[in-house]
């Protein structure tokens, strides 16, 4: 199997996660800089980069919370 198959078969099994990773790092690099470019306009740069490392345990935060409550509506 050559490297392109086996990129495009990764690609096709993992499209949807692929997909909600970048929706979250767009939507999430989106509000912490409308928020700094117009809330904490005088904020230290370090901050800044404080919010936007905070995105790492949110994103976990956010997927296991939905993957948790998916398999609650499962059960049900």
């Amino acid at each position: 199997m050559s490297l392109v198959d086996r990129l495009q078969n990764h690609l096709r099994e993992e499209k949807r996660g692929i997909f909600h990773d970048a929706v979250f790092a767009l939507a999430w690099v989106t509000f912490i800089s409308l928020l700094f470019d117009y809330v904490f306009v005088t904020a230290p740069t370090w901050t800044y980069y404080l919010f936007m490392l905070c995105g790492i345990p949110a994103y976990f935060g956010f997927f296991i919370s939905l993957d948790m409550a998916l398999a609650q509506a499962e059960s049900k």
